[in-house]
C-alpha cells in the first residue's frame, strides 16, 4: 500500500508538471510574438520618421556618393508624406510637418514616372527659380554658377564603364545667401544636356541635378510630363531622354529625405559570392563621411 500511495503521489505530479509546461508554452510563446512585434513596430518607426539606408546604385552622383555608398538619409528634414512609409500608403494625404529644401541639399525622392523607384539627386532649383545650361555652365536666375577646375578625374561606373573627365569644386548659391560647395564631374560641353532651354521651376515643384553632369537622367529632360503641376507649360521646348528616363520638374510632395552621411562604402567590382574580396573592397576612407 505504501508503494501503491507513493506511486500515485508520483504520478499526480508528473501530471502537474506537464499541465504547469502546457500552460507556460502559450505563454512563452505570446511573450517572444510580443518582443518580435515590438521590434517591428520600432524598426518601422525609425525608418519612417528618423533616418532611413540607401544603397547607391548608379554613377549619377559621382564624385559625392560612389557606387556602392550607403548613405543615412533623414527622414526629418522636409516633413512627412506617403512616400516616407513603407507601401506608401494612398491613404496619406499631402505633406505634415513640412519644409522646403534648400538649394544644394542631396535629396532622395520618388521617380516622377514611377514613385515606386527612390532617386537621389542634388536640388539645384526652387519654386520661381530659373535653370539653364551653356556650354558646360550652370545658370541659376540668370547669373553663372562659379566652379573651380579641380584636375582631371575618372572613375568606373555600374556598368563597367570608364569616365574620364574634369572634377570641379562648384559654389551653388543657396537661397538664404549661403554657399553650399561641392565636387561635379564634367566630360564635356557641346551636347543638348549642356545647352538647355532655360526652365521656370512651377510652383510646388523643385528642380534636381546629378553631380555627375554628364551621366545622369535629370530635371534636363522633361520628355513625357505634359500634364500635372510639374509639366512644362505647352509651347516650351525641352529635352527628352534617349533612354526614357526623363525626371522633368520633382514635385515637393516625391520628397523622402536629404542625405547626411555615408555610413559606409564597398566597392562592388567582384561578385558578391567571392567572400575573399570582402575586405579589400571596403572604402574604409568613406565611414561616417559627410554628404556636402
Amino acid at each position: 500500500m505504501p508503494a501503491k500511495r507513493r506511486h500515485n503521489r508520483m504520478t499526480g505530479t508528473m501530471s502537474e508538471d506537464r499541465q504547469a509546461e502546457q500552460t507556460e508554452q502559450p505563454e512563452s510563446l505570446w511573450a517572444s510574438a510580443r518582443q518580435i512585434l515590438l521590434w517591428v513596430i520600432l524598426v518601422v518607426a525609425v525608418r519612417s520618421l528618423l533616418v532611413e539606408p540607401f544603397n547607391i546604385p548608379s554613377a549619377s552622383m559621382i564624385p559625392t556618393l560612389q557606387v556602392g555608398d550607403f548613405v543615412a538619409v533623414s527622414k526629418m528634414s522636409y516633413g512627412y508624406s506617403r512616400y516616407s512609409f513603407p507601401f506608401s500608403p494612398s491613404f496619406i494625404p499631402g505633406r505634415f510637418f513640412a519644409a522646403m529644401p534648400h538649394r544644394g541639399d542631396v535629396a532622395v525622392f520618388r521617380f516622377t514616372k514611377d514613385t515606386s523607384v527612390d532617386y537621389i539627386k542634388r536640388i539645384v532649383g526652387l519654386p520661381g527659380d530659373r535653370i539653364r545650361m551653356e556650354q558646360g555652365r550652370l545658370f541659376i536666375n540668370g547669373r553663372e554658377v562659379p566652379r573651380n577646375d579641380q584636375g582631371p578625374y575618372s572613375v568606373v561606373d555600374e556598368r563597367g564603364y570608364v569616365l574620364s573627365g574634369t572634377r570641379y569644386r562648384e559654389m551653388l548659391p543657396r537661397e538664404d545667401g549661403k554657399t553650399v560647395a561641392h565636387d561635379i564631374l564634367k566630360m564635356r560641353d557641346d551636347d543638348l544636356a549642356n545647352n538647355t532651354p532655360e526652365y521656370t521651376v512651377p510652383e510646388g515643384c523643385l528642380f534636381a541635378m546629378g553631380d555627375d553632369r554628364d551621366d545622369s537622367s535629370d530635371s534636363r529632360f522633361q520628355g513625357g510630363h505634359e500634364s500635372g503641376a510639374c509639366a512644362v507649360p505647352a509651347g516650351n521646348d525641352y529635352l527628352t531622354d534617349s533612354g526614357g528616363h526623363d525626371l522633368g520638374f520633382v514635385p515637393v510632395n516625391n520628397l523622402v529625405g536629404r542625405a547626411k552621411i555615408i555610413l559606409f562604402s564597398v566597392d562592388m567590382r567582384h561578385p558578391a559570392w567571392q567572400f575573399w574580396y570582402w575586405p579589400m573592397e571596403i572604402r574604409w576612407g568613406r565611414f561616417l563621411h559627410g554628404v556636402d
